[in-house]
């Protein structure tokens, strides 16, 4: 059975996460949720503008409400400069699915790698989940290896499994741990 928690502040050596504010939206659009390099891989593309931002971040501000939502953004030094979630999970599985983005200019510094060990360790250990997965774009082998340092393993490549925004076809990577993979 999950206990559900919310989004608390996390902690890690060079990170704090912790919810969204309503003025977090100007970071957020400035430093990766308006730039096309850092939207590339992703379902969704570039926002047009900081309006779009704000109105996003609004709506996850007022999510909040609920202790099955889970999003952090990820600041350092007291940037924002990333975002960390549960974008699905099942309740009966005791399973979830995590997304996650960063500011290109901390791209290669091991920051996502500790944020996603950090929340890894909040949703299994607090939260109770017993799965959770993380996907990508095979052409973004970058994101892998965040997943794999973290202990996810590879479980398959789902071939043409999406299509990108362009409308040419995505391999998707499937990667998982298991709370006993932790242990």
């Amino acid at each position: 059975m999950l206990r559900h928690a919310g989004s608390p502040d996390l902690y890690t050596r060079r990170l704090h996460l912790r919810a969204y504010r309503p003025e977090d939206y100007r970071q957020m659009f400035d430093n990766w949720a308006g730039d096309p390099e850092v939207t590339r891989f992703l379902s969704w593309g570039p926002h047009a503008n900081a309006e779009i931002t704000r109105q996003l971040v609004a709506m996850w501000v007022e999510g909040y409400q609920s202790p099955t939502v889970y999003r952090w953004g990820i600041e350092r030094d007291g940037e924002l400069i990333g975002d960390i979630s549960v974008t699905r999970w099942r309740e009966e599985e005791e399973s979830c699915e995590i997304g996650y983005c960063l500011c290109r200019r901390y791209w290669g510094q091991g920051l996502m790698t500790e944020a996603l060990n950090r929340v890894l360790i909040f949703l299994m250990e607090t939260v109770g989940f017993h799965r959770v997965a993380l996907c990508h774009d095979v052409q973004n082998p970058a994101s892998g290896r965040v997943m794999q340092k973290c202990g996810l393993r590879l479980e398959g490549v789902a071939r043409h499994e999406r299509k990108r925004r362009d409308g040419s076809w995505m391999d998707v990577a499937h990667y998982a741990i298991l709370s006993e993979d932790r242990r």
